[in-house]
Order: structure tokens, then C-alpha cells, then sequence
């Protein structure tokens, strides 16, 4: 089935938003990009943020369904499944469209708590940290609540330092270095917490 044109709306808004920024990219490159009339857009969305907010939902989406799908080909052992998604960060990391994490990006745009772009943000990490809560409970990691918020502390991190410095670093940065760094820190924690 062919994607409909609220689809393809939200696609567009979720690659210039993560390429552009929030604030800078205005509706017209938003129609431009998906080559969607001005009409069918307020057919679907009443203002600029609900748009954003259906572009992060579905962002949401395909972030979760990715990381999920390698965490489960990588390993069937319950530890090396947590270590995958630090594999995973540096596959993200190294890929030729890495803009940094668009939940991060939306946060720093919009900082009122209240906002409906910062709440779908913040529900974003408490996913990921619930995610990885599940992975360590699997793993039978000694109060797998606090394991898991470290491990979301290194991810958020390691995402930050690669989009932040790694992307400044001129073509000299290594992409893939905060996520192996992470992952070697993940380790000792891991370690720690074993039962």
C-alpha cells in the first residue's frame, strides 16, 4: 500500500527538521522536500508544531524498531544484547546522514516543560531507559532501575560527544570512538552489577 500523503508530510517534516533544525526550517522547504501542496498540510495539521510533534512520534518509531530489531539479531545472551545497543549508537554514529539525536535537538529548541514537542521528547528518553531497564532485568542485573539510568546516561553522552565534537572534529573525528568508549564503560557497570 502506497504511503499516503499525511505520510509522506511527515516524512518530509522529519528529514528537513533533523537535517535543518526546528526553528530554522520553515513549512515551504518542509512542501519542497516532499513535493506536498500547501493545502494538503493544513488538510492534516492545524500549526508547525503539531506537525513536529507527528515527526518525532514517527521518528520515535523507526528509532525504536531499529534499535530493537539489532539488539535482537545481534546476541541471544542477555548481557551482550545490552552491549548491542552500544553497537548499534556507533553503526548510527558512523552513518553518512547522522544529524544527532532529533529528540535532543527538539529539547534545545524548545525548552518550556510545558511544550507538546519537549514532552514527546522527554517521553522519547524514558522509553529508551525503559528499553534498557527490560534488557537488565533480563540480564538478572542486581536493582536493574539503576542500571539502566546509567546506561542511559553513557547513550545520551555518547550521542552528544559525536553529534557535538565528533561532527566538528573536521574529518579528523573518529564517529564511532564515543559509542566504543561507552559501550567499554557499559562493560564495568555491567560488571558491577552482575549477580
Amino acid at each position: 500500500m502506497p504511503p499516503s500523503k499525511r505520510d509522506e508530510l511527515i516524512d518530509a517534516a522529519m528529514t528537513v527538521f533533523y537535517r535543518h533544525g526546528f526553528h530554522a526550517s520553515g513549512l515551504d522547504k518542509v512542501l519542497q522536500e516532499g513535493g506536498i501542496s500547501r493545502m494538503t498540510l493544513y488538510n492534516h495539521f492545524k500549526s508547525k508544531d503539531e506537525l513536529i510533534v507527528a515527526a518525532l512520534r514517527r521518528r520515535e518509531e523507526m528509532f525504536r524498531n531499529t534499535l530493537m530489531k539489532f539488539v535482537e539479531k545481534a546476541s541471544s545472551d542477555p548481557i551482550e544484547r545490552i552491549l548491542a545497543v552500544f553497537d548499534c549508537l556507533e553503526q548510527w554514529f558512523t552513518a553518512k546522514d547522522f544529524c544527532g539525536c532529533m529528540f535532543i535537538n527538539a529539547s534545545a529548541e524548545f525548552s518550556d516543560p510545558k511544550s507538546p514537542v519537549r514532552r514527546v521528547a522527554a517521553d522519547h528518553k524514558k522509553d529508551v531507559e525503559q528499553y534498557l531497564h527490560k534488557l537488565c532485568k533480563e540480564a538478572g542485573l542486581k536493582t536493574p532501575k539503576d542500571v539502566a539510568s546509567q546506561l542511559c546516561l553513557l547513550v545520551e553522552g555518547a550521542i552528544v560527544w559525536a553529534h557535538v565534537v565528533g561532527a566538528a572534529g573536521s574529518g579528523k573525528g573518529d564517529l564511532a570512538e564515543p559509542a566504543r568508549l561507552a559501550k567499554g564503560m557499559a562493560q564495568s557497570i555491567i560488571a558491577a552489577y552482575r549477580a
